[in-house]
């Protein structure tokens, strides 16, 4: 803050400008200057006697708020006043006060109401200053020397040097309370700033450094050890950029940064969550997102990331599908190896896929009955045709492939191609990683 010695507040009232009315605040102002300590001394002990916060000496302490009241007394005379600046620009104190109460967390109103009651203050000196000067002319002590004798009126007067008083001290609460929320804005954003890079430092596995782990757990508000997870969320242009509003919506914390062209997050969990959580993801967001295991120590964060990732690497672009990495843990394997999971397609399905007219009603069902634990008569209700045409289809399969459908090798042989065909082009050839990274 650049300060301008002697500077003054422009004020729409002018007040300063000479008068009866000037001449008595110059008057009032410059018969308590001197008495500034004493003014001190009663405004510290006033508010301390209507605040519990500043009167338990944290985080004010007494010296800190003697102080801070001496300046704001003493700019706020001065400028009613009308008189010379005696250090710098005439709101300095204001705005010095809003950004320390700001820094130590004092709530705005409290700080308000301690203006309010050193205003209060300031005023019942000036009045009595104006009793006092009032009752010595009248009574022919001499007192009509006395500067503020000399322009004290009558009680109209009065009336205005309070409204005057009130004038000022609002407006350096308007000054102190701008001074203060500007002071949060900044520090809201160094906060943010903090606490994106210890995110990020979780992210990049530096975590197992208690300090780091620490300093983000401080940082998030979570602790250190709990139940989390890690969601990396593809920035698909149909879903929200950002799960946080629906996971907050529900109770469930969360904290998420752009990485990479996607949105990674560390979810903290409570028991049971986990289900509720891929249920939002994919009804809610409509984002498609892989989910890593939960893990019970933030230093765990970046391993998490790792298979969030993986899983996220299993599911197609835009499908706005949500997986756990424990649920996809075939298609995990197979994703990394693009080759090998061709060969599987080839080698297994692949005299099936060569039969155009019969390979989809073929495929189809033989997800249904080994989904549903090879059982003919239950994959027949769900494809709403008869136990034999089921029967039949199997055999067909284990004819064209060679493979006995009671082999549980050939089974596995066959589940495993399947969870491999989405990794395919279009022409059957193998997919670009970046065709199925999600």
């Amino acid at each position: 803050m650049a300060d301008n010695p002697g500077a003054r507040t422009p004020r729409g009232d002018d007040h300063g400008s000479g008068g009866a009315d000037g001449e008595l605040r110059r008057a009032l102002a410059a018969a308590l200057v001197p008495q500034i300590d004493e003014l001190t001394r009663r405004v510290v002990a006033d508010i301390h006697a209507h605040s519990g916060t500043y009167a338990s000496g944290a985080p004010v302490s007494r010296d800190d708020l003697w102080e801070i009241c001496r300046d704001n007394l003493l700019r706020a005379l001065e400028d009613f006043g009308g008189l010379p600046s005696s250090g710098g620009h005439f709101e300095y104190a204001a705005r010095e006060t809003g950004r320390r109460r700001a820094e130590q967390n004092v709530p705005l109103d409290t700080v308000l109401q301690a203006y309010r009651r050193g205003g209060r203050v300031m005023w019942q000196v000036m009045a009595e200053h104006l009793r006092a000067a009032r009752a010595g002319r009248a009574g022919g002590t001499g007192r009509g020397q006395d500067p503020v004798g000399m322009v004290a009126g009558d009680r109209d007067t009065e009336l205005d040097m309070a409204g005057a008083v009130w004038e000022t001290i609002d407006r350096y609460s308007l000054v102190m309370a701008e001074s203060y929320r500007l002071t949060q804005l900044e520090m809201q954003g160094r906060q943010d700033t903090r606490r994106v890079a210890l995110f990020e430092a979780l992210l990049d596995g530096r975590g197992d450094d208690p300090a780091v782990a620490a300093a983000a757990s401080a940082a998030l508000g979570v602790p250190v050890h709990d139940r989390y997870v890690v969601v990396v969320a593809a920035q698909d242009p149909a879903a929200p950029p950002n799960p946080a509003p629906v996971l907050d919506d529900h109770g469930i914390w969360s904290f998420w940064r752009p990485r990479s062209g996607r949105y990674a997050g560390i979810v903290r969990l409570a028991a049971g969550e986990s289900g509720v959580l891929l249920d939002l993801l994919r009804h809610r967001t409509g984002a498609t997102a892989g989910l890593s295991p939960e893990f019970d120590r933030l230093a765990q964060a970046g391993r998490a990331l790792r298979l969030a990732e993986q899983a996220l690497r299993t599911l197609p672009a835009g499908s706005g599908e949500a997986a756990a990495f424990d649920d996809r843990l075939a298609e995990v394997l197979l994703v990394g190896r693009p080759e090998i999971a061709e060969r599987i397609v080839t080698t297994q399905l692949g005299a099936v896929l060569d039969t155009a007219a019969e390979r989809d009603a073929l495929l189809g069902t033989l997800r249904v009955w080994l989904d549903n634990g090879c059982s003919a008569a239950r994959a027949a209700e769900l494809l709403y045709c008869h136990r034999n045409t089921v029967l039949n289809r199997i055999g067909r399969i284990a004819e064209l492939t060679g493979r006995s459908a009671e082999s549980g090798e050939a089974r596995l042989g066959w589940a495993l191609a399947l969870r491999a065909l989405p990794l395919r082009g279009a022409d059957g050839e193998p997919a670009p990683a970046e065709d199925y990274l999600g």
